[in-house]
């Protein structure tokens, strides 16, 4: 059923309406609503479901009845071995995981993911191969694109360019970069093979840049050129984009007006451990930055959660959000710019769009993104595919 009536709910915290659905897309206010299947909204916040907009589902250990005890180093090389090495001792099955965790995204208001998924000469292309069946399995509840993501880097592993082009063709959307310096040693041949690839299968780009200072700065200068030079514009994200809250505000304030002029998006999680880009300079700028988890419970991290309004609520504090008008910032991270960002369609609470939808009991966005409050209704394409957090048959 994708016909509903949500009758007596607040939009956006706005005053109390009716709001109806009609073949999974929100209708025309004042369209005949006979014969429709009604919900008592109680008043409650409406909101459109959530944008996860940079996660990586095929590695998570959410689903596992034991805690993974994560002993791992401290460099991003550290972590990039011991994932690898765990990955082939345990057998690790990505697609029981990432369904798992979509499923959990599911119930918790989140309708639109974008997952980086590993490609590498030890697991092949397999890990794709299970959040291809994720995303079928989830086909009309969920959309799930795909990023081609080469975590062990591209150079140094012979055979990987073929993989990513391979995983390409089978059905990955995105094709996915990494630290072109810092990793591979050589920007421009990385991003030869990474722009290469999305030129010859006419996909959108997005890159892992956790490059701090000038080093991350050349980097994205490199990454900016090739998407001038090439025609892409509004089809790159820079993900995590570190460089951008560690250099002098001149320089990131030049970075930020070529990244608007060339429309490319920067995917942030806001850890509290790096320099970040701050979301006002960037929105500032005219440069989309959406929000992710990034790792969910996997062996980078023991940090993160499904929940879409707990990452709002870390950006707000990243960024010393504290007025109701600035989380509001903090939750569009998570909802329209991350759908704008990833290029998500028919998203929002307008007539027409896709009726994606999530009632809260709270009185005002700011007190949604700080108190969490459980999710009492999931509309997902007009149908009910969840209540109090729990998913529907």
């Amino acid at each position: 059923m994708t016909d509903l009536l949500l009758r007596n709910v607040r939009p956006m915290g706005g005053p109390a309406s009716d709001v109806l659905v009609r073949g999974g897309r929100i209708a025309t206010p004042g369209a005949d609503a006979t014969g429709t299947a009604v919900e008592d909204g109680q008043g409650m916040l409406l909101l459109p479901a959530f944008v996860e907009g940079h996660t990586h589902l095929d590695k998570t250990t959410f689903h596992l009845p034991d805690w993974l005890v994560n002993e791992v180093g401290p460099r991003i090389e550290d972590k990039i071995d011991s994932e690898r090495e765990w990955r082939a001792r345990t057998g690790h099955d990505a697609g029981v995981a990432s369904l798992a965790m979509a499923r959990a995204f599911l119930a918790a208001g989140t309708t639109r993911i974008r997952s980086h998924v590993d490609v590498d000469t030890s697991g092949g292309t397999k890990h794709v191969e299970g959040v291809l069946a994720t995303r079928e399995a989830m086909r009309g509840l969920q959309e799930i694109q795909l990023v081609a993501f080469p975590q062990s880097g591209i150079l140094g592993r012979q055979g990987t360019e073929t993989l990513l082009d391979a995983a390409i063709a089978m059905g990955a959307d995105i094709v996915g970069g990494l630290d072109p310096c810092a990793i591979e040693r050589d920007p421009v041949r990385h991003l030869d093979i990474v722009f290469g690839l999305a030129d010859k299968h006419g996909k959108p780009v997005d890159i892992h840049l956790h490059e701090p200072g000038t080093m991350g700065a050349f980097s994205l200068d490199l990454i900016l050129e090739r998407t001038r030079a090439l025609g892409m514009e509004g089809k790159v994200v820079v993900s995590h984009a570190f460089c951008l809250g560690d250099i002098p505000e001149r320089d990131r304030d030049a970075l930020l007006a070529r990244m608007a002029s060339l429309r490319v998006a920067i995917a942030t999680t806001a850890p509290a451990s790096r320099p970040v880009p701050l979301v006002a300079p960037c929105r500032a700028a005219g440069v989309a930055i959406f929000g992710g988890n990034d790792g969910v419970r996997d062996t980078w991290t023991p940090y993160g959660s499904p929940d879409m309004l707990e990452r709002a609520m870390l950006i707000g504090l990243r960024n010393n959000f504290r007025r109701d008008d600035e989380v509001a910032i903090a939750f569009d991270c998570v909802a329209a710019a991350g759908a704008k960002g990833c290029g998500f369609a028919d998203y929002g609470l307008e007539p027409g769009a896709r009726a994606d939808l999530v009632l809260v009991e709270a009185r005002s966005l700011a007190e949604a993104v700080v108190t969490r409050p459980a999710r009492r209704l999931v509309v997902s394409g007009g149908r009910i595919v969840a209540r109090d957090g729990a998913l529907v048959a």
